[in-house]
């Protein structure tokens, strides 16, 4: 436990962002493997509304930081291509 009182904010600070980011990243994987479980079902309807519930996620993920701009990128690039790769129910 640190004594001085700007390590001891710093600390609370340090434990908030990390809760904070460890939620975002756990909803951000749920949401990506929500789109695989989809994917792998070969249930075009089901993989394409679980991506554009994750689309918007992984963008703000990028935005605030908890994944790189370019990760994200490639994670909706993936996915959406998998996704149409399924074919059309008829």
């Amino acid at each position: 436990m640190p004594i001085i009182k700007s390590a001891q904010k710093h600390m609370r600070q340090s434990q908030k962002r990390r809760l904070r980011n460890r939620a975002a990243k756990s909803t951000l994987k749920t949401l990506i493997k929500k789109v695989r479980v989809g994917i792998e079902g070969h249930d075009r309807d089901a993989a394409e509304k679980a991506l554009l519930q994750a689309v918007p996620t992984i963008d703000r993920a990028a935005s605030k930081g908890f994944i790189h701009k370019n990760a994200a990128a490639r994670y909706k690039s993936r996915l959406a291509r998998q996704v149409h790769a399924i074919p059309q129910p008829s």
